[in-house]
C-alpha cells in the first residue's frame, strides 16, 4: 500500500498557512489514520470531513485535523470556513486535473493537519494561503518531494519563520 506524504507553507504573519498532507488507499495506513482521527476527537480538535459545499464533499473524500484549537468567532470562520474551503478547492482541482490518479477519487482518502492561527485577521487571505499551501503539499506528496538535492541545499539555510539558527 502506497502512502504519498506532504508539506506545504504559504503566506507570512498571522493569516499565513501551514498544512501537512497524507494520501493513500483507503485499505492502508492512510485509511486507518482517516478512520481513527475521525471517530477520536480531542479537546479543541474535531476532525471533520471538508466539503465543497453542504452536502458535496470533496473527492478523494478529505479530513480536515485542525493543529490549533478554535479560539473565538474569527478563528472558527477561518478554520471552518475559509481554510477549509481553499483545501476541498484543492483537493478537487488536484483530482480534475491528474495529479490525483483516477483510482482516488473512490479508492483513497486524504488527511490534512492544517495550521490557522487563532490571531488570523483577514478570511480571504487565510483562504488564498490555504489554497496555495494545500496545492504545493499535494503535489510534493505524489512527487515524493523534497528530492536528495533539494535536501542538501536547503540544509544550510536551515529556518522557518519562528526561528533561524545563528
Amino acid at each position: 500500500m502506497e502512502m504519498y506524504i506532504g508539506e506545504g507553507f504559504a503566506g507570512d504573519g498571522v493569516n499565513a498557512s501551514h498544512i501537512n498532507i497524507m494520501i493513500g488507499p483507503r485499505d492502508g495506513v492512510v485509511g486507518q489514520a482517516f478512520s481513527t482521527s475521525l471517530a477520536t476527537p480531542s479537546q479543541g480538535h474535531c476532525p471533520f470531513m471538508v466539503v465543497i459545499k453542504p452536502n458535496v464533499p470533496a473527492k478523494p473524500m478529505t479530513l480536515y485535523v485542525n493543529k490549533a484549537a478554535i479560539d473565538g468567532e474569527l478563528h472558527g470562520n477561518a478554520t471552518w470556513g475559509a481554510s477549509q474551503a481553499a483545501i476541498a478547492k484543492a483537493v478537487t482541482e488536484a483530482l480534475l486535473k491528474g495529479t490525483l490518479p483516477a483510482e482516488a477519487e473512490d479508492e483513497w482518502c486524504i488527511v490534512t493537519a492544517n495550521w490557522v492561527n487563532p490571531g488570523c485577521t483577514d478570511l480571504d487571505e487565510v483562504f488564498a494561503n490555504n489554497y496555495r499551501a494545500c496545492t504545493v503539499a499535494i503535489e510534493a506528496a505524489m512527487e515524493k518531494l523534497p528530492g536528495r538535492q533539494q535536501l542538501q541545499q536547503a540544509l544550510p539555510q536551515l529556518g522557518n519563520p519562528f526561528y533561524t539558527p545563528k
